[in-house]
C-alpha cells in the first residue's frame, strides 16, 4: 500500500492527500509533526527517510518520493486511472502553469521554515510576519485570478470541469489563505472554483480538519 508522511496542515502534504482521493488510491498515512518536540521532521529517523527534512514523502513499495508536484506526478504515471492532467499537451501545460504559480512563486516564500527564519533569527515583528505572508498569497492570487478569468478553458474548476492537479494546489492555498484572514473578494473566480471542490467528498476527505492527526 502506499504510505504518505503527512502533516494534517501541511498545504504540499494537503496537495498530495487531494491527488490521492481524487485517484482513488488507497493509502496509509504516517502523520510527522511539525512542531512537537522541536519538529519531528527534523530527526534523524525521519531524514534518514528524507534529507531534505520537508513534508510530504510517499512510499510505494521500494519507491521513496519527496516533493509535492514529483509525487503527483508519479501517481499521474504510475496509477493513470482518473487522470489529474488533461489528454491534450497545451492543457496538461497550463495546468502545471497554473499549479507552479501556487507551489513556486506563492508557498515556497510563506513556508513554515522561512517564517520561522524571519521571526527567530531576523527578528521581524508577528505583524511583519503576517504582512509578508498576505502579501505573498494577494500577489499570487492576483496572477492566478487573471489567468483564470481570462481563458476560456476555465470552466467548473480551474481547468474545464473536472478537477486536475491545479485545483489541487489552488485548494491548500486558499486554506492558507483563510487561516491569515486574507481578504479573498478580489478573487471571484478563485473562490468559486474553491467552493466548487469543497462540495466533492474527495475534497472534504483531504481537509486538514479531517485528518488523524488534525489539532
Amino acid at each position: 500500500m502506499l504510505k504518505l508522511f503527512t502533516y494534517f496542515r501541511s498545504s504540499a502534504a494537503y496537495r498530495v492527500r487531494i491527488g490521492l482521493q481524487l485517484k482513488g488510491l488507497p493509502y496509509e498515512a504516517a502523520p510527522v509533526h511539525l512542531v512537537r518536540n522541536g519538529g519531528e521532521h527534523l530527526q534523524a529517523s525521519y531524514r534518514a527517510l528524507n534529507p531534505g527534512a520537508m513534508l510530504p514523502c510517499l512510499q510505494d513499495g521500494g519507491t521513496t518520493i519527496s516533493q509535492s508536484l514529483a509525487i503527483l506526478e508519479y501517481l499521474e504515471e504510475a496509477y493513470p486511472g482518473k487522470p489529474l492532467l488533461p489528454a491534450d499537451a497545451a492543457g496538461r501545460a497550463r495546468v502545471r502553469a497554473l499549479a507552479l504559480m501556487v507551489a513556486c512563486d506563492i508557498h515556497p516564500l510563506n513556508n513554515l521554515r522561512v517564517l520561522k527564519y524571519l521571526s527567530s533569527d531576523l527578528e521581524v515583528s508577528e505583524a511583519n510576519k503576517t504582512a509578508w505572508y498576505r502579501h505573498w498569497i494577494e500577489e499570487g492570487f492576483r496572477i492566478i485570478e487573471t489567468h483564470l478569468a481570462r481563458d476560456a478553458q476555465t470552466g467548473s474548476f480551474a481547468h474545464g470541469d473536472r478537477p486536475t492537479l491545479a485545483d489541487c494546489c489552488l485548494v491548500p492555498q486558499v486554506f492558507n489563505a483563510e487561516r491569515f484572514d486574507v481578504d479573498l473578494t478580489p478573487y471571484p473566480t478563485i473562490r468559486r472554483i474553491n467552493e466548487r471542490c469543497a462540495e466533492l467528498p474527495e475534497f472534504v476527505a483531504a481537509h486538514p480538519a479531517q485528518q488523524a492527526d488534525a489539532e
